[in-house]
């Protein structure tokens, strides 16, 4: 008769597994909490300590790590040399062996990563080490153990052991995804209990939440991961209320716009293209916010993605549904404005219920060939305002400036962003030189008919880095900015503030620049 080892924390489907293996003529041998119910529920089975002869110890910490469990699942089969030692020391053979690992991650998403580095003993004593060890034993030696570690996997197992023996191509992917699962168990304890920031060492823990219908483009196949910190205010984490399943571009182009309208306090909205912002403002309200937004460049936001920090009531889903939109992602919908946008098939609604709020010390990653960058999130704003020029900015220009300068954060470089008020009225992003830049920015603002006092709403420019020339500053003066964000530090910086000078334009430096590839 084979044997089968089971120690499960998550007990669902164990009985009903250990009940069919039993009508297969297989011993059971189980852990104490395991075992216990189990025999609760009439299954046949032996305790560890039975095998080993020792009692589980240190509440609970060391059971199965013991040569008579190890021994009876590492032992090759045709080994001679290793059947005589299991003869020797009285040794039996463990054929399979079902686990699932102490809820770690379920306990760290309840206990916030303390400053202090003071780990809450709950969190520890959760970090299973028997349970991984029995998995990694069983994994390494796939072709005479079945390793189960996904309750998922349970009638699998049952099905073909019901028809053949499993075979060895399916004990290997068993093995494979034993491996994996381990590896992302670990990954989360060291990822919760490493303060360094740039560690020597790295393991990111990615958790697959699904597959996505392709990648970028269609011949690309894709899948969305997680990092394994649920809970958190982010776009993957949002409810999809509406609409067919998300794209591979579509999320690029919300986490863009779901970042930037969550720059301002104010009512805002945000319209992206090809993760690019083709208008964005804030004002008193949502509705405003978003006609601002949409006259920017009306043009490219057909078939955009658009995004709101503040609920959305009827009034706003009524101009949206006049717009051919992808995806909508917003804190709320009023029941009367999700009855306007569901009219719309195919439009994605999400709802990402919890205020978004940037960590400060939150670290992000781009893959490369063969390798991956990693870098402090760009979640600043302002170093040290210096006034460059003789002129410094009316109040007015100061507000637009402040708006336009968030924005810039959030546009490809070269970012050259126009602006009156809280309103972009044109961007130009992504260009290999600034002026050029400049140019499309001026070209898409000939388009906008925002219909505010110029006397009132200057025009205001913001650049996401410094000017190498002053060519920027002579352009932005024909087309009537009177006021400019930079961040300064060039070394022909007098050459710019002297053109501002002459053409009577105010300008700042903020000290900090915002390229982003």
């Amino acid at each position: 008769m084979s044997t089968a080892l089971l120690s499960v924390s998550d007990k669902t489907g164990i009985v009903d597994f250990a009940k069919e293996l039993r009508k297969l003529e297989w011993n059971i041998v189980s852990s104490g909490g395991t075992a216990k119910i189990l025999k609760e529920n009439s299954v046949q089975c032996r305790e560890i300590s039975e095998i080993t002869g020792f009692p589980e110890i240190l509440d609970g910490r060391v059971k199965t790590l013991n040569p008579k469990i190890h021994g009876g699942i590492l032992a090759v089969r045709n080994n001679a040399a290793h059947s005589e030692q299991l003869k020797r020391y009285e040794i039996e053979i463990i054929d399979m062996v079902v686990v699932s690992l102490y809820p770690f991650e379920a306990v760290m998403n309840r206990i916030p990563k303390p400053r202090d580095k003071k780990i809450d003993q709950d969190l520890i004593e959760n970090i299973d080490i028997g349970g991984v060890a029995l998995l990694r034993a069983a994994a390494k030696n796939y072709k005479d153990v079945i390793v189960v570690c996904d309750v998922n996997d349970y009638k699998v197992i049952i099905k073909n052991l019901k028809s053949d023996p499993v075979g060895e191509e399916l004990k290997l992917d068993l093995a494979a995804k034993a491996f994996r699962h381990t590896a992302y168990y670990d990954s989360l304890i060291s990822s919760y209990l490493t303060y360094e920031k740039f560690p020597a060492q790295l393991a990111v823990p990615l958790k697959k939440l699904s597959k996505l219908r392709y990648g970028e483009n269609p011949h690309q196949n894709a899948a969305l991961y997680s990092n394994g910190i649920e809970g958190k205010p982010t776009v993957i984490a949002a409810k999809q209320l509406h609409g067919k399943e998300l794209s591979y571009n579509n999320y690029l182009d919300l986490e863009a716009a779901w970042r930037l309208v969550h720059e301002f306090d104010n009512p805002a909205c945000a319209v992206i293209k090809h993760n690019n912002p083709c208008g964005c403002a804030e004002s008193v309200n949502v509705k405003d916010a978003y006609l601002k937004a949409l006259v920017c460049d009306p043009l490219s936001a057909f078939g955009g993605i658009i995004a709101f920090n503040k609920s959305i009531e009827v009034d706003t889903a009524l101009e949206i549904s006049k717009l051919f939109v992808e995806c909508i992602i917003a804190p709320e919908y009023s029941k009367e404005a999700l009855s306007v946008l569901t009219q719309k098939k195919n439009i994605r609604l999400l709802m990402q219920d919890t205020s978004y709020e940037e960590e400060k010390d939150s670290i992000e990653y781009r893959m490369m060939s063969y390798g991956m960058l990693a870098q402090d999130r760009d979640n600043k704003l302002l170093s040290e305002i210096k006034f460059m020029t003789k002129r410094q900015p009316a109040e007015e220009e100061h507000k637009a400036l402040d708006f336009a300068w968030k924005v810039s954060k959030h546009v490809k470089s070269n970012a050259v962003i126009l602006a009156r008020g809280g309103q972009t009225v044109g961007i130009g992003a992504g260009q290999m030189s600034r002026i050029d830049s400049l140019k499309i920015a001026a070209e898409k603002m000939k388009y906008v008919r925002h219909g505010l006092d110029e006397r009132l709403f200057p025009l205001v420019l913001a650049s996401d880095a410094f000017f190498p020339f002053p060519d920027v500053v002579e352009e932005a003066a024909k087309i009537g900015v009177t006021a400019i964000v930079q961040p300064g530090g060039s070394i022909k910086d007098s050459e710019s503030v002297k053109a501002a000078d002459e053409k009577n334009i105010a300008m700042i430096a903020t000290g900090m620049r915002h390229f982003k590839h």
